[in-house]
């Protein structure tokens, strides 16, 4: 992948999934929840943006993330926020798995993938399938019944501000899920 592009859209907003190291489920710990969500307060002083939709599951998040005007520098803000968790939280998290030669080499540690995958919003259709798949994604990874009982989602906002009715994906799959793409 020596070169690979990212889309840079001044402004925009992008879909974002990472993963953690090897899919070790360690981000919904009481820890790794302060961790992340200190870290990404931190960052946004200095790397202001908009988070619209959030979900936290085990072993990956899902994101919606608009950016100020003019600037399309997503990756800085990804890479500090898991520098940051990495850190000043990576022995608290208690995480034993081998580092290999190559992250050794690279004085990385075994939290995160190094990459992550990015999609930039197209349109209001596609920012409401984007939201749809992320309050869904517990539900899909049969990590509850309903996505209300994910405590880890902003789709108790979504609610609250009338986004989404009460009952949301709790008798039928959003749209987007059956499609021919899955993250």
């Amino acid at each position: 992948m020596p070169n690979y592009r990212r889309t840079k859209h001044p402004g925009g907003t992008y879909f974002l999934t990472q993963v953690t190291h090897h899919r070790q489920p360690w981000l919904i710990s009481d820890i790794a929840r302060l961790a992340l969500r200190t870290a990404i307060t931190h960052v946004r002083q200095n790397y202001p943006f908009t988070i619209n939709a959030f979900v936290l599951l085990p072993n990956h998040f899902h994101c919606l993330w608009t950016l100020p005007e003019g600037d399309s520098d997503l990756s800085t803000r990804l890479r500090l926020i898991k520098t940051f968790v990495t850190k000043r939280y990576g022995n608290q998290l208690e995480i034993y798995a081998d580092i290999s030669s190559s992250r050794q080499k690279r004085q990385e540690r075994n939290l995160w993938q190094r990459r992550f995958w990015e999609h930039l919003i197209r349109d209001d259709r596609d920012f409401a399938n984007h939201c749809d798949y992320i309050h869904y994604n517990p539900v899909r990874h049969q990590l509850c019944q309903s996505p209300q009982e994910w405590q880890f989602s902003t789709i108790h906002r979504f609610i609250t501000q009338g986004v989404y009715p009460p009952n949301w994906g709790m008798s039928e799959i959003p749209e987007m899920f059956n499609s021919i793409w899955d993250i």
